[in-house]
This record gives C-alpha cells, sequence and structure tokens, in this order.
C-alpha cells in the first residue's frame, strides 16, 4: 500500500455541484484552501453563478497544480450486479465509455443531462409512480453499499424528490468526459506524481468527520460552521454573505479533505477491486 505524500497536494477544492436546467446554477458553489489551517475560501464565479461549463474551463486551467477537487455527484453507475450500467442500452464496458454514452446521447445546455434520463424513464430511471414499483429501480454501487449498509445513499436511477443524485450525477459524467485525458480522475486513473485529481466526494462524510450528528450534517449558521471547522483542524471562517447548503457543504468539505488526504485507506479502500475501480469508481471517504 503506497501512501501519498503528505507535500503531494498544496491545494484542496470542494464542488457542491448542481444538475439543474438552464446555464446558471445557483447550487453550484466551489471552496478552496490550501494547507495549513487557513479556512477555505468560496471561489467566485466569473458570472454571477457558475455553470458547468465554466467549472470545467477553471478545471483545465488547473490541470498542472497539485489540488485534490473533490465533487459530489456519482462518478458512474452500478455495474457488478447486473454486469452493465444500463441493461438494454449499448453496452458500456467501463465507465469512460458510460460518460461517452451520455455525452454523444444529450444535446442539452450546459453540459446538463435530463433529455437523457427523460428518454429512460420508467426503463432505466424512477421518476414517479407511472413508472412501475421503485422498488424495481433500486441498484446501488459497491461503495455506496459499504459506505452505509442499513442506509444507502440514493441510487443514480431515483430521478425524484429532494434527494434524488441523478440529474448532477448525469450532468457530472458529461463534464468527466470532457476532462478525460487532462485532468486525473481517481480511481478511474492512478495517482500521478504530480499535477490535479478529481475525486468524488459525498460531503455527509465529511460532515459526520467535522462532528455534525448523523441526519443533521447540514450547516446553516456561521458558530455551527466554525464549530465544523474546529474539528477539521481549521481556522475560523470569514463571514458569507448567505449560510445556504451549498456555501457551507463546499467549505467544510474542502477542509476535511486537507484533512483526510494522508490517510491510506482511503486510498486504498479494502473493497475496491481492478473491475469496480473500471466501472463503478469509489467515493473518497470509504474505506
Amino acid at each position: 500500500m503506497t501512501p501519498i505524500a503528505a507535500d503531494r497536494f498544496s491545494g484542496f477544492v470542494a464542488i457542491d455541484w448542481s444538475g439543474a436546467q438552464g446555464v446558471a446554477h445557483r447550487g453550484i458553489r466551489m471552496a478552496q484552501c490550501r494547507t495549513g489551517e487557513d479556512s477555505p475560501t468560496l471561489v467566485p464565479p466569473p458570472e454571477r453563478f457558475w455553470s458547468r461549463e465554466a467549472v470545467a474551463r477553471w478545471l483545465r486551467d488547473r490541470a498542472e497544480e497539485p489540488l485534490l477537487i473533490g465533487f459530489d455527484f456519482s462518478f458512474s453507475a452500478p455495474f457488478v450486479g447486473r454486469g452493465a450500467h444500463l441493461p438494454g442500452d449499448p453496452p458500456t464496458a467501463d465507465a469512460r465509455a458510460l460518460w461517452r454514452h451520455v455525452e454523444q446521447s444529450c444535446d442539452d445546455p450546459d453540459l446538463g443531462a435530463r433529455s437523457f434520463l427523460e428518454e429512460r424513464r420508467g426503463r432505466h430511471f424512477y421518476f414517479g409512480a407511472a413508472d412501475g414499483r421503485k422498488a424495481d429501480f433500486l441498484h446501488w454501487r459497491q461503495c455506496e453499499i459499504a459506505a452505509d449498509g442499513a442506509r444507502k445513499p440514493s441510487t443514480v436511477y431515483d430521478a425524484i424528490g429532494a434527494s434524488q443524485v441523478a440529474k448532477a450525477s448525469f450532468a457530472g459524467m458529461r463534464l468527466l468526459h470532457r476532462l478525460s485525458g487532462h485532468v486525473a480522475i481517481w480511481p478511474f486513473d492512478p495517482v500521478p506524481s504530480k499535477g490535479a485529481v478529481i475525486v468524488e466526494i459525498y460531503t455527509a462524510i465529511a460532515a459526520r468527520d467535522a462532528g455534525r450528528p448523523r441526519g443533521r450534517s447540514k450547516i446553516r449558521d456561521a458558530t455551527s460552521l466554525d464549530e465544523a471547522l474546529s474539528h477539521l483542524d481549521s481556522r475560523p471562517h470569514a463571514a458569507l454573505d448567505s449560510y445556504d447548503d451549498h456555501s457551507t457543504d463546499a467549505i467544510v468539505t474542502a477542509a476535511w479533505l486537507r484533512r483526510a488526504v494522508d490517510r491510506p485507506c482511503l486510498w486504498h479502500p479494502s473493497g475496491l477491486s481492478p473491475l469496480i475501480a473500471q466501472t463503478e469508481g469509489w467515493t473518497f471517504g470509504v474505506c
């Protein structure tokens, strides 16, 4: 087990993502911190709000920098359980083939993927009771089962409700397709000796490590944010204009990435086989 050198990364970025329609997204927030104890700060968007395309450009421009970058969407769909990501669709042998399939099937603006899901409604994706039994759509990746066998994260096939991750995840797969070959994406790529690395994050994991109780991961005030940052060996934050979930999730998770980066088990989880690494990926933070 090769550990990540303590000085491999000098910057840590967490991006709260969105699969919403449109070209400017209130729900996208990016926070960044350097090594040390300074609190993460929000990265201002080039326009009023971040677009997904603007995030892609920001990352491409920093591909050579020693950044660890976390995104809170699922980087792939379940594969191991059924031997396919989308049974009945053109076969996708690995996650990169799935990203390419999503990209080639979408013409939604700003890397959106809603049309991809709607065209497969009732066959792969659950939008409501008209699609049949919701239980028939509930399939999880191996890391999602490992993360919490009693209360699994939302599956990428469930496209209804406030907690659904389907739209954000498939929009994110279009982003990963654009970045593939330019920025290392773990665990599909090995961690290179230099340059940026992208990992999948689950902000609730960061919140629990920051002392937030299960079921109360969201932070909406300054005092609670500073308490969470203190658990992560970070100094208090600079005051925010708004203490919305997107901003505080990004800030806490950037601080968590800085503290968690040198944990060997996060880079070498026991359940991560070569097959899973290439087809389903893994959430950084799940041992």
